[in-house]
């Protein structure tokens, strides 16, 4: 509000220094005509213009001021017109003297210059004088080049007068419009701390667009691919019984606040906190492409992993032994992204289906463990490890779900993996030596040969 009001006083100033300088114009021409007949230069016939040159300035100013705001341009347009034409007969009736019509001239070039640059000062001049030379072929006056000297210095002093007075004003306007620029940067400054606080509530890719003018604030939808990503700490609800409010408060927010750095690391939209539970989804509103986004939300989830051994020594560091565990779940799929709730309210948020099986695979995992979908997994096989875990049922889903269990980034696995993985059509086998036990070895090892025994007796056509 403060900067739309300093620019309405800029243009109220500007708007009344126009007023006052077009008086002192018109003050020129009644001392021109009064100073010419005292000499005998001008007759005593035209001292009526006299109050009328007085006068004018402030009756145009009362007829047209219900006009500027409606008709701004034609309003000053007339005006400028009528200047011209007032100018044009005075230089006429004074008979081409012409120190008297220069200094006129500079007056009307000087101000037109100011107000509307050198294509307004050009045009006004050339009005001026084409309506010069017109008036003098309709009134035939006397050509007198040269005015007596008395009227030569009243025209000089006053045109100098008011060419002080306009620069004067033009000062005053500068020195009013960098108070109003400041004003503007003090209010736009303002507004991004509040903007900043404010975009705390959103994720920075929803407040960047909206604020950048990408995204309209209104209630609409839109269906997109995207990877989701759920997650919440094994065993949280039990140690809040543990705990007092502070200090549960403490290692939720320095739990989340890790968290979030990790999920804008690899781009994802921050889409809600519920309690311990973090959602997340990729895909919106910027993408890289389905698998591209797949793969970000995997090394997202493998990177929180990795980084709660850091949170576990420094909570137990506070003093809290219970070994917080993060688990998750992954998927990939078509959903509803977009504005959700009323005109008044508004969430941006995702929902649908694929959503859903999100979080219950998130709900399915164990401590430590990141559950993805078949979906996420085929676009992210060739660079993330996994574990084929089979089918389970999942709660408002008809038919079983094939899940798989994020082991690690392939490159990190290295030469001497414990991992064994292949896949063929017919065949499929995956092997942690480091997750078998001592007394289960033999019969793997058992397993191993039977199937070997079988694919070199069976004979295949």
């Amino acid at each position: 509000m403060k900067a739309k009001t300093a620019k309405d006083t800029i243009a109220a100033s500007a708007s009344l220094q126009g007023f006052y300088l077009r008086v002192l114009a018109y003050m020129f021409i009644a001392a021109l005509v009064m100073t010419g007949a005292y000499t005998g230069f001008i007759s005593y016939n035209l001292l009526w213009l006299v109050p009328y040159s007085l006068l004018y300035p402030h009756i145009s100013n009362l007829i047209t001021e219900k006009f500027k705001g409606l008709y701004p341009r034609l309003t000053h347009g007339s005006q400028l017109a009528l200047d011209a034409l007032h100018a044009g007969v005075v230089f006429a009736l004074i008979g081409f003297a012409i120190i008297p019509i220069l200094m006129g001239l500079m007056i009307i070039g000087f101000s037109t210059l100011i107000v509307g640059g050198p294509r307004l000062m050009l045009a006004m001049l050339a009005a001026t004088l084409s309506i010069t030379g017109v008036a003098w072929l309709i009134l035939q006056p006397a050509i007198a080049l040269e005015a007596p000297l008395s009227v030569c210095v009243t025209s000089v002093f006053l045109a100098s007068i008011y060419i002080c007075t306009t620069a004067y004003f033009v000062h005053l306007q500068g020195l009013q419009l960098v108070k109003a620029r400041l004003e503007i940067k003090r209010e736009q400054e303002k507004t991004a701390r509040l903007a900043q606080n404010l975009a705390k509530y959103l994720s920075p890719q929803v407040w960047q667009s909206i604020f950048s003018g990408k995204r309209t604030v209104k209630l609409e939808t839109q269906r997109k691919k995207l990877t989701v990503f759920f997650s919440d700490i094994k065993g949280f609800t039990e140690l809040s019984e543990e705990l007092e409010a502070e200090a549960l408060t403490d290692v939720l927010n320095t739990y989340l606040n890790e968290m979030s750095k990790i999920a804008l690391k690899y781009g994802g939209t921050i889409d809600k906190f519920i309690g311990d539970s973090v959602m997340v989804f990729f895909g919106d509103t910027n993408t890289q492409g389905a698998k591209k986004d797949a793969v970000a939300a995997v090394s997202m989830a493998i990177a929180m992993r990795k980084h709660m051994k850091l949170l576990r020594r420094h909570w137990r560091a506070q003093g809290i032994d219970k070994p917080l565990e993060i688990r998750m779940g992954i998927n990939t799929g078509y959903c509803t992204v977009g504005n959700f709730g009323a005109d008044t309210r508004m969430d941006y948020t995702i929902i649908g289906r694929e959503v859903n099986l999100a979080s219950r695979l998130e709900s399915a995992a164990e401590s430590g463990e990141i559950l993805m979908s078949n979906e996420t997994y085929s676009l992210t096989k060739d660079v993330i490890m996994a574990r084929d875990k089979g089918q389970i049922n999942v709660k408002g889903f008809s038919r079983p779900v094939q899940i798989f269990q994020v082991v690690d980034f392939r490159r990190d696995l290295g030469a001497s993996s414990s991992y064994v993985e292949h896949e063929l059509p017919g065949f499929s086998m995956y092997l942690d030596t480091n997750s078998i036990q001592n007394y289960d070895k033999e019969h793997v090892i058992a397993a191993l040969k039977e199937a070997a025994e079988r694919l070199r007796d069976k004979i295949i056509m």
